[in-house]
């Protein structure tokens, strides 16, 4: 049976018999990005209250397979590439100007830089994509920026430069006290706002924020306010902020007091970023309305 969601709401960590590759049609990445997921145990060092992860729920999956993914990945690009899954019953709807692979993403049920062997791994997607030939293909990181100060992640990032590639970091809050009440994690605010802003210094970098109602409250003004100034922070010290996303809940989540803002509401708080900070802003809305 087709589900009737749309696809960008149906981002399943498997596809067919898959363990570590999957297709998305991604919203933000405007076509296929095909990621992957380093954190199959489903651990990860922030516990976000959007997140559609249920980690109560213990995974079938343990370890990732260094060489099982790889080939998994092989297999995946050639499958997309050469246009194969719209004839898959789940990708045959995908408008013509979105069949196209964006990106592979560094992504999935937890935050891949926790990854031991993570300069490692990208080494090795990079290979792969040049024997492919998709140069124009992106490599995303799509990270809590809580380990851009380790070496080894330092290592991987600068795999991400040489290869077409783009950090999206995210930041959800402007203050310590809502950082963890959305992000709920024992990292300090301070340390991922230092993260950022060494990586911004070396490459642009794209910020990801989820913005989402709480109890049916949206986030303060105040809280944009000082998101904003987080953001100029970022800027006066010299990070290169290339794009600001602003989205809300597409998925269902874990906790079920998260809801998604309404567009107008979405648009309101880009509206904000913008006048505050001169950033190019993009959004992407919910399920609210």
């Amino acid at each position: 049976m087709t589900s009737s969601l749309p696809l960008h709401s149906q981002h399943q960590r498997t596809y067919h018999e898959n363990k570590f590759v999957y297709p998305v049609l991604s919203r933000r990445s405007k076509g296929i990005s095909i990621g992957v997921n380093l954190n199959p145990d489903k651990i990860c060092n922030f516990d976000c209250i959007y997140c559609q992860v249920d980690r109560r729920e213990e995974s079938e999956t343990r370890f990732v397979g260094f060489d099982q993914l790889l080939q998994e990945l092989d297999h995946m690009l050639k499958f997309v590439l050469s246009g194969e899954i719209y004839q898959d019953e789940k990708f045959q709807s995908v408008p013509q100007e979105l069949r196209r692979l964006n990106d592979i993403a560094f992504s999935g049920d937890g935050e891949p830089t926790t990854y031991k062997n993570f300069d490692q791994i990208v080494a090795a997607v990079a290979d792969l994509k040049r024997k492919h030939g998709a140069n124009d293909v992106k490599l995303v990181l799509i990270s809590n920026a809580s380990m851009f100060h380790r070496p080894g992640t330092q290592a991987a990032l600068k795999i991400f430069d040489e290869n077409q590639g783009e950090v999206w970091a995210k930041l959800d809050a402007g203050t310590e006290e809502y950082f963890k009440l959305i992000d709920r994690t024992k990292i300090r605010f301070s340390q991922i706002l230092e993260n950022i802003t060494a990586a911004a210094k070396q490459r642009p970098i794209v910020i990801q924020s989820l913005f989402m109602l709480v109890n049916e409250e949206p986030p303060s003004d105040a809280e944009i306010d000082a998101y904003c100034t987080r953001l100029n922070e970022f800027v006066a010290a010299g990070g290169q902020i290339k794009l600001v996303q602003v989205y809300t809940i597409a998925r269902s989540t874990a906790e079920a007091y998260v809801t998604s803002l309404k567009s107008g509401q979405v648009d309101e708080i880009a509206r904000k970023v913008r006048e505050a900070t001169g950033l190019m802003t993009e959004v992407y809305y919910g399920n609210a309305d």
